[in-house]
């Protein structure tokens, strides 16, 4: 078998309602520093790799004023503003951070009004194109209800401050009850090919023309480490995190991808591998890690 690499970006594109975005796309939480807080250790490389990310015909950017906090966003303003028409930026709101670098939860209705408008301002625009209601803690979606929350957003979005919403880090029971609030147009969880929780969730989305967006898309800050995943690359010539990344783009049509880096080589890379044709044997094979 041989792999098959593209030179453009992989998987095409996808609409979050009216938006039209890569589904290759970016995500900037690693241009913060040490722990996701902080300063990068190198300013002008990180504004190098978001220019890169543009003009590789990225148009999805994922970023949160938390991160840092109020770095990425910051960068992301100095490096891209003005914004071509066809970039869009998706933020999240629902958590802050500590002095020890900690991510309590902060979702009264005045938080999140607050967080909306700090993010508004950061990036330099009237009006935020997605914003992910973030919920659960670090261990990952807790149960309860989303309707404060969320419908505090979805206020906002009916104020003319936000365009679309969705949610992130939450259960099945919460993204049919934001569903019963307003318009969702994306979830972000975890998932890759050894965390497959969501698959009927994945696949129901889908049915609605609905995205999903799985962070940590690479294993989060422990790598995948498989043997079969090792075996699929070696056998196409790869990366274990390239065939990552591609099975998640061929998992379903409805799969956007974020990889983070701070390096513009990276970027490209992780765009490179992206685009590898995996046939159904390497699919059935990379399948079975998460079952």
């Amino acid at each position: 078998m041989t792999s098959t690499t593209t030179t453009t970006l992989p998987g095409g594109s996808f609409a979050l309602g009216d938006l039209t975005v890569s589904r290759f796309g970016y995500g900037a939480m690693q241009l913060a520093g040490p722990g996701v807080m902080g300063p990068p250790a190198d300013h002008d490389a990180a504004l190098a790799v978001l220019r890169e990310a543009v003009d590789l015909g990225i148009t999805h950017i994922d970023t949160s004023d938390a991160y840092g906090p109020r770095v990425t966003n910051s960068l992301i303003r100095e490096a891209l503003h003005p914004y071509p028409d066809s970039l869009h930026i998706v933020t999240k709101v629902g958590a802050t951070r500590d002095g020890a670098g900690g991510w309590p939860t902060a979702r009264r209705p005045e938080d999140l009004r607050q967080q909306v408008h700090e993010n508004v301002k950061a990036l330099g625009v009237e009006v935020l194109d997605v914003v992910n209601m973030r919920m659960g803690d670090a261990e990952g979606p807790k149960p309860g209800s989303i309707a404060e929350a969320f419908g505090t957003l979805a206020d906002l979005q009916q104020q003319g401050l936000i365009r679309h919403l969705g949610v992130s880090n939450v259960t099945e029971e919460q993204v049919a009850e934001a569903q019963s609030i307003a318009p969702v147009v994306c979830v972000q969880n975890r998932y890759n090919l050894a965390h497959r929780h969501d698959d009927e969730l994945i696949d129901r989305l889908a049915s609605h023309g609905i995205a999903y967006v799985p962070f940590f898309p690479l294993g989060g800050f422990s790598p995948l480490q498989s043997s079969s995943l090792s075996a699929v690359a070696h056998r196409l010539g790869s990366t274990p995190m390239s065939i990552a990344l591609a099975w998640l783009l061929q998992r379903s049509p409805n799969i956007l991808l974020i990889p983070g880096t701070s390096k513009v080589a990276h970027l490209r890379e992780n765009a490179d591998g992206a685009g590898i044709s995996l046939s159904a044997d390497d699919l059935a094979e990379l399948d079975e890690i998460g079952a």
